[in-house]
């Protein structure tokens, strides 16, 4: 088959602190969840503080902020542009440009975090802030490395505290229903999953020439905070900063990295998966300091009481590449291929669902009428939903220990660029590739002075 035409309010710092005395002295402890509890007066807000507050992080920050129980209390980022523009909403928020200063000099004013960084200085961040105790929200991929992802996920564990992975698509409905239907047996067992993300990649770096001699700085721009963990580089323009640092190797994970967390997750979680077999590339790799700009992956996973069989394959296409459409039936009314989409194949039908906020179709569609679709799912704000489950002293929807092991899956596979044609067989209980040192060289990666964080790098 030839595939289809592609388209595409605040009470003073004394009542709150009265509060957490009180709660102390009382001896309320729900989960060990540290600072708001379920027994928090209707008047408390949650202080936080927002580490990244340009581009998808300030988006994250306004998100969070928009709740009826939280405060901004701080602002941090390393460029000045997103700082001014971040105070304007937040006039009473003081401001930082190193996220070390803030959590080591002013910890004792925020109660939770938001990480809105590039990739790289995800898992420094957020490791530090959970060692001191503060809820965290973070954005999507959780880090750059599997042993990252891996402490980060052990560290929220041992802490307490309430963590929230960015994978906002999550919490809608539509993803919850398509979760609903696979596990009901709405299309029997399932046999194979095609995932595709081929939209354009409009973060690609106008200038991928590295250059000895850098260009002059931004003014309102502190290079080496950027860099972070990295070694020091010469700045380029149009190369890193801003929003075009996710094709770097040192700095993203490229497309699957990225889009994988949310396109994995409705498989990850209606299949209870746990981690890849074994993964390959079937396309052409990367192998310098820029990620591939396509990619097939094949992944083998463990079957599970929802799989036909006892392993179930899952194939990752991106970068314009195309599933095998010999074995995709396209909904009525659909007429054109979507860019992004995903397609369980069953033992007795199919679900198609376009990525994003499309509603999942089980083909063929005359055996299965609107009546049989579960209903009844109630709207859910990724961001409030983080929020409500500090106050209310629960887990939130997609705290660390599921979004650690879903970025760990969806990084195995991205790691296979690396290494284009040749299976590599993952061991999950100890983080290793069994078969491949070089990919095992991979799993973990050192900062440089002044930025080591211990169990890091």
């Amino acid at each position: 088959m030839s595939s289809p035409n592609v388209t595409n309010p605040a009470p003073s710092s004394l009542s709150r602190r009265h509060f957490l005395r009180q709660t102390a002295a009382a001896g309320v402890t729900v989960l060990g969840f540290p600072a708001i509890l379920r027994s928090a007066s209707p008047n408390s807000l949650l202080q936080v503080a927002s580490i990244g507050v340009g581009g998808m992080g300030g988006g994250t920050m306004k998100s969070v902020a928009s709740h009826p129980k939280v405060k901004m209390v701080a602002l941090c980022d390393v460029d000045q542009r997103f700082l001014d523009a971040a105070a304007k909403l937040f006039p009473d928020a003081s401001q930082h440009k190193d996220w070390r200063e803030l959590l080591s000099r002013h910890a004792g004013k925020f109660d939770a975090v938001t990480i809105g960084t590039p990739d790289h200085m995800h898992a420094a961040a957020a490791v530090t802030a959970i060692r001191a105790k503060k809820h965290v929200y973070l954005q999507k991929p959780m880090a750059t490395t599997l042993h990252e992802c891996r402490v980060i996920t052990q560290e929220a564990a041992k802490a307490g505290v309430i963590t929230q992975l960015g994978n906002q698509g999550r919490s809608s409905i539509e993803s919850r229903m398509t979760v609903a239907l696979l596990r009901s047996g709405a299309i029997g067992k399932i046999k194979e999953v095609m995932l595709w993300e081929n939209k354009p990649l409009s973060w690609w770096p106008k200038n991928t020439e590295l250059r000895a001699e850098g260009d002059p700085i931004p003014a309102t721009l502190d290079w080496d905070l950027w860099l972070g963990v990295r070694e020091p580089r010469p700045f380029l323009a149009q190369t890193y900063h801003p929003k075009t640092w996710r094709a770097w190797y040192d700095f993203g994970v490229g497309e699957m990295g990225d889009m994988g967390c949310h396109h994995f997750d409705i498989t990850f979680d209606a299949l209870r998966l746990t981690a890849p077999l074994r993964v390959r590339q079937t396309t052409p790799g990367s192998s310098g300091a820029l990620w591939g700009q396509k990619r097939v992956v094949e992944m083998i996973f463990p079957g599970s009481d929802i799989t036909a069989a006892k392993t179930v394959p899952v194939t990752w296409y991106d970068g314009g590449m195309q599933p095998d459409w010999s074995k995709i039936k396209l909904p009525n009314g659909i007429k054109q291929a979507p860019l992004s989409a995903n397609y369980w194949i069953g033992e007795r039908g199919s679900i198609f669902k376009i990525y994003g906020s499309g509603r999942p179709f089980v083909l063929p569609e005359e055996n299965f009428p609107p009546e049989k679709y579960p209903r009844d799912f109630k709207g859910q704000n990724h961001y409030h939903d983080w929020v409500d489950a500090v106050v209310e002293g629960r887990k939130a929807c997609d705290d660390f220990a599921h979004g650690g092991p879903l970025t760990e899956t969806v990084l195995v596979g991205a790691m296979a660029d690396r290494f284009a044609g040749e299976w590599l067989e993952w061991d999950r209980k100890n983080l290793k590739f069994t078969n491949h040192a070089k990919a095992n060289a991979l799993i973990r990666r050192s900062y440089r002075d002044g930025w080591k964080v211990k169990g890091l790098g």
